[in-house]
């Protein structure tokens, strides 16, 4: 398996297909984390939802490296269809954790702002909960699911914007929660009771994904 995961990370670089979202959450959360944006909650609530979206666009990246022709080599090559998903997603979580990491520090770093014990604990927690989902979105909306990229496209929007904006949807609410309080104490029990349901849609997608991809092939 890790030797599986090395192959994907390996292609993944190669290709540089992540430049692009890794680019643009920088740029996002450059942005956000660079004015006086207010308190540290609200700037790592906005900070987790570029996640999501960069998140979503990385995924279907990663999985798409490979054409149908190479993935099915791959999958005869690693002797199962699961482990080259599990890798794809491992790969893309990695990445994700690598832009948690810039989504807490960069504000941090680019403007002074007071910081208690529970700030990062609840910003590590909403971008993970955002990245969760941004994969599980990023794999249902990529070539193994979808054959035409332009529905893709069109599904991996509604989904993200689903995510975002819909009034009681996991990330939604934990925005709201952290955008309106000025100490993320408050926030912390409701982000750390969220990511599981993060983590179970995740699940989820990669179930779903595996039985309509191993149909098609």
């Amino acid at each position: 398996m890790i030797a599986l995961i090395r192959y994907s990370l390996a292609t993944t670089v190669h290709a540089q297909r992540y430049l692009a979202p890794v680019l643009l959450f920088c740029a996002g959360v450059g942005i956000s984390s660079g004015s006086d944006s207010g308190p540290l909650p609200g700037v790592y609530a906005l900070n987790a939802g570029i996640s999501l979206v960069c998140v979503t666009w990385l995924t279907i990246a990663v999985i798409s490296v490979e054409d149908p022709v190479h993935r099915a080599i791959t999958v005869v090559a690693a002797r199962s269809s699961i482990r080259v998903l599990a890798a794809t997603v491992l790969v893309s979580a990695l990445i994700a954790l690598g832009l948690t990491i810039i989504g807490l520090g960069m504000p941090l770093l680019l403007q002074p702002r007071p910081v208690s014990a529970a700030d990062l604990p609840a910003g590590a927690l909403a971008h993970l909960l955002c990245g969760s989902i941004g994969i599980a979105i990023g794999m249902v909306c990529s070539r193994l699911v979808f054959r035409r990229q332009g529905y893709a496209l069109l599904v991996a929007l509604a989904l993200v914007t689903t995510a975002l904006l819909t009034t009681g949807s996991p990330p939604n609410t934990l925005f709201k929660r952290m955008a309106n309080t000025n100490h993320a104490a408050d926030a912390l029990p409701l982000a750390a009771g969220l990511l599981p349901i993060g983590l179970a849609v995740l699940a989820l997608a990669a179930v779903i994904t595996h039985v309509v991809s191993v149909r098609r092939d």
